[in-house]
């Protein structure tokens, strides 16, 4: 029988790229974003390979998260893996001159949102003493970098919850997972830079980024190993990246 995961932000990047290649393995879907039209054209797309649900609902709300999650019904309910994956980036601002709504944005989708979705899927796991958390975390919650204050705090927080989810839920089983990519090639720096696509797109220029895809790769190979092996901490960079902050560009 397939195993069932539920994927948060699978409208777009990561998420996106990760639903769509597990769609091709042994797994059934629980597809769940904002936007609507999107989470059901991406239905209609894998419909034809697995069986597919969505939620629509935002992260940051934990009623709209606890309504959505506990409308499951049957063995829909048994989520065997969870992919924290929604997230975002607000804004480039030095601490001094940072906006509290993208403070907010990014506190309450980062952190907040990954543990009221987390909140509703860990007790059936512990119920059923067995499952897989993996957290979508970055390379900005290993190291700090100017401008990035409350964006890397937010992921050093993502971080902290890993590992404590990780000591909490070993006496039941549970795989817990953190993957923390460096510089991805996605809507996040669109996001960033509010829209101001000249801007985001100068960061990908001068080498080649990483991929979603690449990140949905490592998340098939994370899920698809052997009972007694979790890969716990990954950091995975374009070979052009060296940190947070060095990286290698041919302008």
């Amino acid at each position: 029988m397939k195993r069932t995961v539920l994927i948060t932000g699978a409208t777009s990047g990561i998420g996106l790229a990760t639903a769509k290649l597990l769609a091709r393995h042994p797994f059934r879907l629980i597809l769940c974003g904002r936007r609507l039209d999107r989470l059901n054209a991406l239905q209609t797309e894998l419909t034809g390979l697995t069986e597919c649900k969505v939620l629509s609902f935002d992260v940051r709300e934990s009623e709209e998260v606890q309504a959505a999650l506990q409308s499951l019904q049957g063995d829909w309910k048994d989520i065997e893996v969870l992919i924290n994956n929604a997230g975002n980036a607000h804004g480039l601002d030095p601490i001094q001159t940072g906006k509290q709504y993208d403070w907010d944005a990014m506190i309450d989708i980062n952190v907040k949102g990954l543990l009221y979705v987390s909140q509703h899927v860990i007790p059936g796991m512990t119920e059923r003493k067995s499952g897989h958390i993996i957290n979508i975390g970055s390379i900005a919650g290993k190291e700090v970098y100017p401008n990035g204050n409350v964006y890397c705090a937010s992921k050093f927080a993502v971080d902290a919850l890993t590992r404590g989810m990780r000591m909490d839920l070993n006496p039941y089983g549970i795989k817990v997972t953190g993957i923390h990519p460096g510089l991805v090639e996605t809507e996040f720096s669109l996001v960033r830079f509010k829209g101001d696509e000249a801007r985001a797109s100068q960061v990908y220029k001068g080498y080649e980024p990483l991929k979603a895809e690449d990140i949905a790769e490592l998340i098939l190979f994370t899920v698809t190993r052997p009972p007694h092996v979790v890969l716990a901490d990954v950091v995975v960079l374009p070979t052009a990246q060296a940190s947070a902050t060095i990286v290698k560009k041919d302008l």
